[in-house]
């Protein structure tokens, strides 16, 4: 898990036994299945492995059980305003999913946009009260915050999706990003970090917007200036929320 230095913070001195299997099974591997050309030129930097034993099978998704639901119980449900658009995230809540980003993100948005956060499975208590607290405030701040913090049945994800205006996936490592396929075959549009292999599945301008968060190349990893990186995701959030008609497929 070379990539991941934030496990330690769940795993503690698992991480390196974690890393040391992954390490030892890869470069002992008479193949290897990487689920994206990124981590195929991942494995092949940072492992001793002879790139013609790696293969690239892209992930998928069922588009029949992945496809535009709409639930307006759904939205009655979580307290979801059906009247004003709504940038949705899912995800667990750790570094990797970056979060942290988007809720930097928010004092940023459009007034009248809401923000779905679907996320649970926290890495750690304290990662927990983190953006427990962050999410309090910025419901102090503006109306529409609205967090669901348990892991939902699938339909009522995609009921999520089918109702959301755009889904942000602010990770800061990915090695497919297959939340995307899954929000892209909803028929909602999509902004998403330019890491790993996001750009392999969201094509700018076509199927949803880019950004770059211009990670720094030292453990952990992270957006060199966050500031630029949360203002630059709500722009392109914003872009979105303001032109329905770009949002249609």
């Amino acid at each position: 898990e070379p990539l991941r230095p934030w496990k330690r913070e769940q795993l503690g001195r698992g991480y390196d036994l974690s890393a040391w299997v992954e390490k030892t099974t890869l470069e002992m591997a008479d193949g290897i299945i990487a689920v994206s050309q990124s981590t195929a030129a991942d494995v092949a930097r940072l492992f001793d492995c002879d790139p013609a034993t790696i293969t690239v099978i892209a992930n998928g998704i069922d588009t029949e059980t992945y496809a535009p639901h709409p639930d307006p119980a759904c939205l009655t449900t979580y307290g979801i305003d059906a009247t004003r658009p709504y940038v949705l995230f899912v995800g667990r809540m750790t570094r990797q999913k970056g979060l942290r980003h988007l809720l930097d993100a928010v004092p940023y948005l459009a007034p009248d946009a809401q923000v779905v956060l679907c996320a649970g499975a926290a890495d750690t208590p304290d990662m927990a009260r983190e953006f427990e607290e962050a999410v309090a405030r910025l419901q102090q701040q503006r109306t529409g915050v609205i967090w669901i913090p348990t892991m939902v049945p699938r339909q009522t994800t995609i009921a999520l999706y089918s109702h959301a205006a755009v889904f942000c996936c602010p990770s800061i490592y990915e090695p497919f990003g297959l939340i995307n396929l899954e929000a892209m075959a909803c028929d909602t549009p999509v902004v998403a970090s330019a890491v790993g292999g996001i750009p392999e599945v969201v094509m700018h301008g076509e199927t949803g917007y880019l950004v770059d968060p211009d990670l720094s190349s030292d453990p952990p990893y992270g957006p060199r200036h966050p500031e630029q990186f949360a203002q630059a995701l709500a722009a392109a959030l914003n872009r979105l929320l303001a032109d329905p008609a770009l949002r249609r497929p």
